[in-house]
């Protein structure tokens, strides 16, 4: 069922967060929007679930391109065409163990629920409600591991440090390689990226996709988008 490529994904909504009265979600939110991920996790919210089916079950990565058959014709994603449908940054640190030490260190105090720096083998209701939301969002929309959402791991806590400090990230090229390893026997990344996958096959002319459902759909669950 395509349903389990987007069970646990976010979806958020900008202008509503922005909006919030709540200046603790606000300042997380606008350094969220300031990393260069708002096209990313913020794009039109449409699944394909036909098309996603198809894409999943022919995908494989060629020459560092995404490959697929939809409806029996043939898709290739480049992370140029990934890029550009999303806008993500292109320049920045492309491994985020090249953070700063002392960046990552204030961090966890930052985040930090009881004002004891958080440790990153721990669970994200150590830290306060905007970060475990911040946590929450990687997690499910970027990060997609297989495993636990709220175990707060070495990877999720350096995304959130370079969005909390403002470090110039190449998203377009860690996100592609998320996208490439969904599709990788072997490797512990669940199948995620459905809204972006959807928009993405829309780029492709004469590619029937089936038909389109909003997400999240109106029996979905409040906590299913931000």
């Amino acid at each position: 069922m395509a349903s389990s490529y987007y069970t646990n994904t976010l979806h958020v909504s900008f202008e509503s967060v922005l909006a919030m009265d709540n200046p603790g979600m606000v300042s997380m939110f606008k350094a969220l929007t300031e990393s260069g991920l708002q096209g990313f996790l913020g794009c039109p919210a449409v699944i394909y679930e036909a098309a996603l089916i198809d894409f999943f079950e022919n995908a494989l990565v060629w020459d560092g391109v995404v490959i697929s058959t939809v409806a029996g014709k043939l898709v290739e994603i480049s992370e140029e065409l990934f890029a550009e449908t999303f806008e993500l940054p292109l320049e920045g640190l492309t491994n985020l163990s090249e953070i700063s030490k002392d960046l990552v260190f204030d961090a966890k105090s930052i985040v930090s629920l009881s004002g004891e720096p958080v440790s990153t083998s721990g669970k994200n209701h150590e830290m306060t409600i905007e970060f475990r939301l911040l946590c929450d969002i990687l997690a499910k929309t970027v990060s997609v591991k297989a495993g636990s959402f709220d175990a707060l791991t070495q990877e999720k806590f350096l995304m959130m440090a370079a969005i909390i400090w403002g470090v110039r990230i190449n998203w377009s090229r860690i996100c592609f390689n998320i996208l490439k390893d969904t599709i990788t026997p072997g490797t512990r990344q669940a199948k995620g990226y459905a809204i972006q996958i959807s928009l993405l096959l829309e780029n492709f002319q004469n590619l029937e996709l089936g038909e389109s459902s909003e997400f999240p759909s109106s029996d979905s669950n409040e906590e299913d988008s931000a």
